[in-house]
């Protein structure tokens, strides 16, 4: 289950594997472009390739999709910014177990936006989790995470790349390692918890008489989307790069 690019990078690992990718569940085309043409998500255009087959459903907890999920007798769903909740039912269906791929050393920065409010905090390092999923925000066990360093050249698009990369290793290493039975999932500490909630255009207002170091930052977390602006003269303008 995935949609964006960030997803793409686990497909492909998945695809190449020993490991039998099933099905590819993924949100429906969104209109795209000046032109607002339908458009498929990135994981689309891979299976269409691939030969995979696809379920596009608009809502995956509706019941004709819970059962044609059901049907697949699957041992594993693999979750990789999907864009949509799962809920109890869904996450009962695999044999084993839901298997969630989360942007962040968790539990810091659960949540919708990870990679950009660590940069935004001015994080030097990150990282990627594979957690045992549940019916909370990016609450399960942990079942495998690797440390990422930020560069300090890194903005959001930058390190989403290498954070994409990075976990298409990581989940094939939780299928391995559950597959000869070494997987061990260990409960989040809910007092080291962080939130990095979703971003809204408006977030990307530069206030400047903020300190030089968070405002770089800011810019670099905002990096290609939302972006950073200010106003010039009643003109807004867009700042994609800043340097201390």
């Amino acid at each position: 289950m995935g949609t964006p690019a960030f997803s793409l990078p686990t497909l492909y690992k998945l695809h190449e594997s020993e490991h039998k990718v099933q099905l590819v569940v993924t949100q429906p085309d969104r209109p795209k472009g000046r032109g607002r043409e339908s458009t498929p998500p990135p994981v689309k255009q891979f299976a269409l390739e691939k030969k995979i087959p696809i379920l596009q459903p608009k809502k995956c907890t509706s019941p004709d999709i819970v059962k044609s999920l059901d049907k697949l007798n699957t041992d594993v769903f693999v979750v990789v910014a999907f864009g949509q909740i799962l809920d109890k039912n869904l996450l009962e269906l695999p044999s084993h177990f839901c298997i969630n791929l989360h942007s962040s050393l968790l539990p810091k920065y659960r949540g919708a936006a990870p990679i950009n409010w660590a940069l935004i905090n001015g994080e030097t390092e990150t990282g990627i989790t594979t957690m045992k999923m549940d019916i909370g925000l990016d609450t399960g066990d942990i079942l495998l995470s690797d440390k990422v360093p930020i560069n300090c050249e890194d903005d959001a698009q930058s390190l989403h790349d290498t954070l994409a990369l990075k976990g298409s290793n990581l989940v094939l290493e939780t299928l391995n390692q559950l597959d000869c039975g070494s997987l061990k999932a260990v409960p989040q500490n809910a007092d080291q918890a962080s939130y990095a909630p979703k971003l809204k255009k408006e977030d990307g207002l530069i206030e400047w008489n903020q300190p030089a170091i968070k405002i770089h930052n800011l810019v670099r977390g905002l990096t290609p989307w939302p972006g950073a602006f200010s106003f010039l003269e009643s003109k807004r303008f867009k700042i994609c790069k800043t340097e201390i």
